[in-house]
């Protein structure tokens, strides 16, 4: 990297920018609580954090210690990532900084092989530019890389490979840096296996010439992190596949959670615009190459495999979900290559005033690529969404870190540390309060997730991960001491609190109380009447 930036200081000038905007946005997304500065992640991010704290600290890669462990974490080598800054003196309130500074660090090194790969493909130089540009802006990929998502790492590795394997094949050599880097992500995040094979089967068609490499390497590397990550999964939690897996993917039907996959798809390609979306791949049917074709389908994989899932939890929010975030510079890669070779085709007609002609193609080359920055920050029609691309607007998830940091206090001015919290958010809560906590909704929580789902009528209600419950047991038998809010199921949780808690208010929060606690310090509480 360092000798790209010698060789090309505009390039590096753009990166410093870039780190620079950066740098602010995670500053947005901090704030001050009891007059103390946080930074905090995403709350599934904190999830990983609370696995990553009690590892660091002796007990293992688990929810409570002490507790049976459950795999509530789908991203094993993240938290052992995520783990080694637990092991510095680094207070709580500032630890999910680091994890933000290197999620900057790896989306910057991300730029770096958009702008690469471009070039590979296209000898303008202008088109990689402004392929840098639209992934270093879009929000959604900014959202999930520097709010502590593994997101950033594996959007890295995806670029990155990528390149690889197109050098390697146009050089007419076999790399195993391939499946080194596609092992690793493996390793981040179970379903990088879909770009994986992907990758693996393109290559096994179009590198007829290292077939017998590409056979061992990528079966042999492919097979030892699935058995490999499966026998320690077995052995350590007593399941073949993550606690996650059971909760989102099973007790809801196929055909339901494959239309629901659809709507949200159809979502973020009707913000997108149909028009533009579809541009590069129609492009694509007339000038494709190697390079194109493998980029075009590592992105549709992603898509296809958004929709088997039925997608994220969170395209409410707008734009794409962390499925596709991890392939969408391929996306921009192939968007300005098709306003290229539409550029290049209409100028090969105009034969008079050709220099002035193409500062104009490029001028207008520019423009539509600006404006399309714009839509495709654009979604839910939000104008706040487009003072978000200029810093202007503070960024998504901030209040609700803000407002489960205020629970925290509370929850430590009225308890002992032997006290058990219950919560339907099960990341910054349980991370900085430091009590035992039950899973309302069951990541953290095999009974939970083995449950069926609780479908609401309509497919835009439908948020995965977020819909078994079971009060009778995580309430009324378990018991915790406090119970800080319920997400869904209120009736049925009603039951249980009214006949156990009282309702107790500190600094302005209410919370569910058990009346019999002797881990609440009942003086410091005000209890409704």
């Amino acid at each position: 990297m360092v000798n790209l930036l010698k060789r090309n200081w505009l390039f590096g000038l753009l990166l410093l920018i870039c780190a620079i905007y950066m740098g602010v946005y995670i500053y947005q997304t901090s704030f001050i609580s009891n007059g103390t500065r946080y930074f905090v992640l995403f709350d599934d991010a904190m999830i990983s954090m609370r696995y990553a704290k009690n590892f660091a600290e002796g007990y293992g890669l688990v929810w409570n210690p002490g507790e049976s462990p459950v795999e509530g974490y789908t991203n094993p080598l993240w938290v052992v990532f995520m783990a080694i800054f637990h092991l510095f003196p680094i207070p709580a309130p500032k630890m999910s900084l680091f994890i933000q500074i290197s999620g900057a660090l790896f989306l910057l090194a991300n730029l770096v092989f958009v702008k690469k790969i471009t070039e590979e493909i296209l000898e303008d130089s202008i088109a990689a530019y402004l392929a840098v540009i639209l992934t270093a802006l879009y929000i959604p990929l900014n959202n999930w890389g520097l709010q502590g998502m593994e997101v950033s790492v594996l959007a890295l590795l995806i670029s990155a490979v990528c390149f690889v394997a197109i050098h390697s094949i146009r050089k007419g050599e076999f790399s195993k840096w391939i499946y080194i880097l596609l092992f690793v992500g493996t390793l981040v995040r179970m379903d990088m296996v879909v770009p994986y094979l992907v990758f693996w089967g393109f290559l096994l068609i179009f590198d007829s010439k290292h077939r017998r490499q590409h056979i061992l390497w990528g079966a042999g590397l492919l097979a030892f992190s699935l058995i490999g990550q499966s026998l320690f999964r077995h052995y350590y939690y007593g399941e073949l596949l993550p606690n996650t897996y059971y909760l989102k993917m099973t007790g809801m039907p196929l055909i339901l959670r494959l239309k629901r996959g659809l709507y949200v798809m159809y979502k973020f390609i009707r913000e997108l615009n149909w028009v533009l979306f579809i541009l590069p791949f129609v492009v694509l049917l007339f000038r494709y190459n190697q390079t194109t074709l493998l980029l075009a389908l590592i992105f549709l994989a992603q898509l296809a495999y958004s929709i088997y899932v039925g997608g994220d939890a969170w395209e409410h929010r707008g734009g794409a979900n962390r499925y596709i975030s991890v392939a969408i510079p391929l996306f921009f890669i192939l968007f300005v290559y098709g306003w290229e070779q539409i550029k290049n085709s209409l100028l090969v007609k105009v034969k008079e005033y050709k220099t002035a002609i193409r500062f104009l193609g490029n001028i207008g080359f520019i423009l539509i690529v600006g404006m399309s920055l714009i839509n495709f920050n654009y979604f839910n029609r939000n104008s706040n969404n487009i003072k978000r691309i200029f810093l202007l607007y503070k960024p998504h998830f901030i209040e609700g870190n803000k407002k489960y940091v205020e629970i925290v206090h509370a929850v430590k001015k009225v308890t002992t540390q032997q006290a058990e919290i219950a919560f339907y958010a099960a990341g910054s809560v349980p991370y900085f309060s430091e009590r035992q906590a039950i899973d309302l909704l069951g990541k953290n929580d095999s009974y939970i997730a083995h449950l069926q789902n609780h479908i609401p009528s309509k497919i835009s209600d439908i948020r995965p991960g977020h819909m078994k419950w079971d009060y009778e047991y995580s309430i009324g038998k378990l018991k915790p001491d406090l119970v800080l809010g319920i997400y869904g199921g209120r009736d049925e949780a009603g039951i249980y609190l009214s006949e156990y808690y009282t309702v107790v208010v500190i600094d302005g929060i209410e919370i569910f109380a058990r009346r019999d606690s002797p881990e609440i310090l009942w003086d410091q509480v005000e209890q409704e009447p």
